[in-house]
């Protein structure tokens, strides 16, 4: 019987680990365009040592230039290639939340940064991105790619 408890116990750890593992926003990420709900971009968000950072692998959008550069940026970002682009900065983790904070995203289109917020759902699978200016702001859902 213990046999039996220790092999169920080995086979409940291998299918539910990769399934907690998900329930971050690490990984590969695709965005859809809010007007058409064409597949926009891939975006590979990384972590290190708890902050999350995002950058632009890949435009998806059909007849989309792939040497596209962000126009309407500023400063350092100004005439920088869309695909490498960093669009996630400084994202935290919230306390006791599967929520990450405190950082920004960038709108190439406009070249504005706003006030970030992602939050897995369904299970690791989707990933609502917020971006906001104060109480005004809108929320896109990605799916996982990788």
């Amino acid at each position: 019987m213990k046999m039996y408890q220790a092999l169920a116990a080995i086979v409940f750890s291998a299918i539910a680990l990769p399934t907690l593992a998900q329930m971050t926003p690490v990984g590969v990420w695709r965005s859809f365009d809010d007007k058409t709900n064409e597949p926009k971009s891939e975006v590979r968000i990384t972590e290190n040592a708890g902050v999350l950072q995002g950058t632009v692998q890949k435009v998806l959008r059909k007849g989309a230039d792939p040497d596209a550069k962000c126009t309407k940026c500023r400063d350092a970002l100004k005439d920088q290639p869309i695909v490498g682009l960093p669009i996630i900065q400084e994202a935290r983790k919230a306390e006791g939340k599967d929520v990450w904070e405190g950082g920004k995203i960038l709108d190439p289109e406009n070249g504005k940064f706003y006030t970030l917020r992602l939050t897995p759902i369904e299970g690791g699978q989707k990933l609502e991105v917020r971006g906001s200016v104060g109480p005004f702001g809108r929320t896109q859902t990605w799916l996982r790619v990788q």
